[in-house]
């Protein structure tokens, strides 16, 4: 046998097949001198160096996650180059919209500021904010947490160590009622009426 049949048949771990099918590793010089033998191979063996190894595509792609860069990016500045002619068609069908909405504005009478579908819903949120409404809801903030300073009192009174921040929530209780008592609300959030002052 020559030497070219026996490399060309010469798997990764370096098993050769002869002619007639049978397999050996050659033999070969150690790095003292000394000869290794010729070793047979059994029939059906297989080597793990010769086995594939099966390489799951997803934890590839775990493993080599950050040395792509950012996912798409190619294709947005590739798609430029190819797709400026309609992103130029799809700017100027944009303006003409905005033109044509600006001249039905002007041909109905309304102004810039106050006028279409924006401007309706800018309208709509200033008449729906109440000065009453907004007291109310600040005083129901302020009852609240009148409310949990006087359980942390009440834990102070009972023995109970309070955390220093706790302890600030106690001594704000007079801070609580008399800002209460600006917006017109007792210490029990409801509104105090003319009469009883």
């Amino acid at each position: 046998m020559t030497k070219d049949a026996l490399s060309e048949a010469a798997s990764k771990a370096g098993i050769t097949t002869n002619p007639d099918g049978t397999r050996f590793i050659p033999a070969s010089t150690r790095p003292d001198g000394s000869m290794r033998r010729e070793i047979k191979v059994k029939p059906g063996y297989r080597p793990p160096e010769d086995v594939e190894v099966y390489k799951n595509r997803t934890a590839e792609a775990w493993k080599n996650r950050g040395k792509g860069g950012v996912p798409g990016a190619e294709a947005v500045n590739g798609g430029k180059d190819k797709d400026s002619a309609a992103a130029g068609k799809n700017a100027k069908r944009r303006e003409a919209r905005k033109r044509a909405a600006d001249q039905v504005k002007k041909e109905e009478g309304i102004e810039e500021g106050s006028g279409g579908k924006a401007g309706e819903g800018k309208d709509v949120e200033v008449e729906e904010t109440d000065p009453e409404v907004e007291q109310a809801k600040e005083a129901k903030k302020l009852v609240k947490k009148l409310r949990q300073a006087k359980e942390l009192k009440d834990k102070k009174d009972q023995g109970t160590a309070l955390l220093p921040e706790q302890i600030g929530k106690v001594i704000r209780i007079n801070e609580l009622i008399r800002q209460l008592d600006a917006l017109g609300f007792d210490t029990e959030g409801e509104k105090k009426t003319e009469d009883a002052t």
